[in-house]
């Protein structure tokens, strides 16, 4: 391990620029931040990449550094913990919605006639709203389409709010009246 006075001389020269310098802070303390990283994500290509991370992180806040330590390592054991923190969030949220997290909620057998049927009440849905005022069929396509709330798409077709709940409120009730029609038949 480096001196105090080579790590306070390192982080001076880096913050200026210095390349040379912060190469000789990475070769210093490579390994004891990979393995910081290794041991919160337990996976080796993931603790490569939060080691780069971590040091270019590390070179864009030298400049504003005030070393509280004789060593640079607490300081990149820290940032390295928060790298590797957000890698670990993003891949539980990754891993929570997958394709594979979903195929438990998906039928073993597909049924044809259930199939023939989705598409028969899609196309009476479609042609329902195709039937629709272009008003009603804009906040349709806004609101139940495209997720906007009452108020965005009020905003959107320069309406009032009430209006759009209103107009959304009775084209639902004819579109539920449309897909009964179609199931009864």
């Amino acid at each position: 391990m480096p001196t105090q006075s080579d790590d306070q001389e390192w982080a001076a020269r880096a913050a200026a620029g210095d390349q040379d310098a912060f190469r000789s802070i990475y070769r210093a303390y490579v390994r004891p931040v990979y393995w910081i990283a290794h041991g919160v994500l337990s996976s080796a290509t993931d603790a490569e990449d939060i080691v780069q991370e971590t040091f270019v992180v590390a070179w864009r806040k030298l400049p504003g550094l005030r070393l509280a330590s004789p060593s640079l390592l607490p300081w990149l054991a820290t940032i390295c913990r928060f790298q590797a923190a957000n890698r670990l969030r993003v891949l539980r949220r990754d891993r929570a919605n997958t394709t594979d997290a979903a195929d438990d909620s998906l039928p073993a057998i597909v049924s044809v006639e259930d199939q023939v049927i989705s598409s028969a009440l899609a196309e009476r849905i479609t042609a329902e709203v195709g039937l629709l005022d272009p008003l009603d069929q804009q906040i349709f396509r806004l609101c139940a389409v495209d997720g906007y709330a009452y108020r965005a798409a009020a905003e959107q077709l320069g309406v009032s709010h009430a209006v759009v709940r209103n107009r959304l409120s009775r084209v639902r009730t004819r579109l539920r009246g449309a897909v009964t029609e179609a199931r009864d038949a």
